[in-house]
């Protein structure tokens, strides 16, 4: 149960790991654009992600935004969501966080703490239920998949390699499914099924879009995970329009 505001703001991204302090004297924040979720609380978590390129009001396409959205949902954790434009950042959130980056979410000590990886392990520590901890041995499964995907949806160079490395990545998360899935560990979602699921909705939204690629029906497995993930409730309420996704890679694949 929570409610999701829509501001005025964005960025993309995942990689600095120290918390940020909230320096709000005489700044406001933008006023809510609408509400997405049907609960309101006045404890919601306040998180920023990335507004939609071109659509300040619009969510995003940035899947480490979208993770931690996901985490939220799954854990029914009421929050408060901002909107940042990444190509106009407003000064109050360049306040909270320096490097631009998102997603952003605000700490029970007023900290503002970036990077997906450290929030999401925060949201498990102070909301331990449902849990979403896999064990370690499968914390890496399919981590290599989103930067195999970027080289081969960047690729000018059909015979660098770049599509059959993609593959192989697919087809070691497909075995890793047949032994152990539905989900990557076994029957309950987990975190990284939470930290995979935008990157493959990227993968398979960009590479039809700009390349005409598909995953391969033989991958039998991974089609399953990703129409279970894609369905769940979560996703369906906290993902970018497909033409969203297409703008944030466009600059990329045109680069």
């Amino acid at each position: 149960m929570h409610r999701l505001e829509f501001s005025r703001p964005s960025s993309s991204s995942s990689s600095c790991l120290t918390s940020v302090a909230c320096a709000r004297s005489g700044a406001q924040y933008p006023p809510p654009r609408r509400t997405m979720a049907d609960v309101v609380s006045d404890k919601a978590v306040e998180v920023c992600v990335k507004a939609a390129v071109g659509a300040p009001d619009t969510l995003g396409d940035c899947p480490f935004s979208h993770r931690v959205l996901l985490t939220l949902e799954e854990k029914k954790i009421p929050y408060d969501l901002k909107l940042i434009d990444v190509s106009n950042k407003p000064d109050w959130f360049l306040a909270i966080s320096p490097e631009g980056k998102v997603p952003v979410l605000k700490a029970d000590d007023d900290q503002w703490v970036p990077d997906s990886d450290v929030i999401t392990q925060i949201l498990e520590e102070k909301y331990p239920n449902p849990p979403l901890v896999a064990p370690q041995e499968y914390s890496s499964v399919g981590s290599k998949i989103f930067s195999s995907f970027v080289n081969f949806l960047k690729s000018k160079d059909a015979n660098d390699g770049s599509e059959q490395a993609l593959i192989d990545e697919l087809q070691a998360l497909d075995e890793h499914l047949k032994a152990h899935g539905p989900y990557i560990n076994g029957d309950n979602i987990s975190a990284v099924d939470l930290s995979l699921a935008p990157k493959l909705f990227h993968l398979v939204v960009a590479l039809d879009h700009f390349k005409g690629w598909k995953v391969p029906e033989n991958l039998s497995y991974v089609h399953a995970y990703m129409k279970n993930l894609f369905e769940r409730e979560s996703f369906c309420k906290t993902k970018a329009a497909k033409e969203h996704v297409i703008a944030g890679w466009a600059p990329k694949v045109n680069a």
